[in-house]
């Protein structure tokens, strides 16, 4: 072997040997990021077969403000958390403040629900592609007849967040703003799981608290809803089965 050749042999050797040296320096996930894909982890667990697809998963932290990147996208095989802007209920969150007050399980509340989700089919509705979600808990077990489920909107982007300083409102829906929600919808479709919760994750990974928030009287709230509905109903003769429709 030539002096060029045992030079160039060396040097591949050398470098082989150095690769499980750098990446064993690597620095491994920061702590907001492990808890989330604990989380993650847990919920996927929990859920078990129920779950087509356990690769990827999203933990939707509504502990936070809306104006807080807080619909985590965990990739489980990487290992990385992806976050993105996602709006809550208006009846989550009467004052409309940014900060979620309280979930709600029951019909017209027009409330977020806490819970894991299993994602289903898309479907072209009122908001472009969105997708339906079925509820896997309790306290979510009427997400699929209250037509809640991920759509795009443009109340929430961080242009809507600039001039307003929170995000918009939905009507207890998942909605994401139309750069990334293609991206989600890919990332989560095909019976993969959603979980949302008030867990207040900060961004070193501690514990934050939400402000006080005052109580929702979504009885109240429904009646008040309903009545408004059935006279606007009357008034233009409308007689509608809002039964599938899009919870917004």
């Amino acid at each position: 072997m030539d002096r060029r050749r045992f030079l160039t042999a060396a040097g591949l050797g050398i470098a082989s040997l150095g690769s499980p040296m750098r990446l064993a320096a690597q620095a491994g996930p920061d702590a907001k990021t492990r808890r989330i894909l604990d989380i993650a982890r847990r919920e996927i667990d929990r859920a078990g077969d129920v779950l087509w697809r356990q690769d990827k998963a999203a933990i939707i932290d509504f502990g936070v403000h809306s104006t807080v990147p807080r619909f985590h996208i965990a990739d489980m095989e990487a290992g990385t958390v992806r976050s993105l802007l996602v709006s809550h209920g208006s009846g989550s969150d009467p004052e409309h403040d940014g900060w979620l007050n309280a979930f709600s399980n029951l019909h017209d509340s027009w409330a977020t629900s806490r819970g894991a989700y299993v994602s289903w089919e898309w479907y072209e509705g009122r908001y472009g592609t969105s997708m339906r979600l079925e509820g896997l808990d309790e306290s979510n077990s009427n997400a699929y007849p209250r037509a809640i489920v991920m759509h795009a909107a443009d109340y929430a982007t961080p242009a809507h967040v600039e001039r307003w300083g929170r995000l918009g409102r939905s009507n207890g829906c998942f909605a994401i703003g139309p750069e990334q929600f293609r991206s989600a919808l890919y990332h989560l479709s095909s019976g993969r799981l959603l979980f949302a919760d008030a867990i207040g994750i900060g961004e070193n990974g501690e514990d934050i608290a939400m402000p006080d928030q005052g109580p929702v009287d979504f009885e109240a709230a429904i009646a008040q809803r309903r009545a408004e509905m059935e006279e606007a109903d009357a008034e233009y003769g409308i007689a509608e089965d809002r039964s599938l429709g899009e919870g917004g």
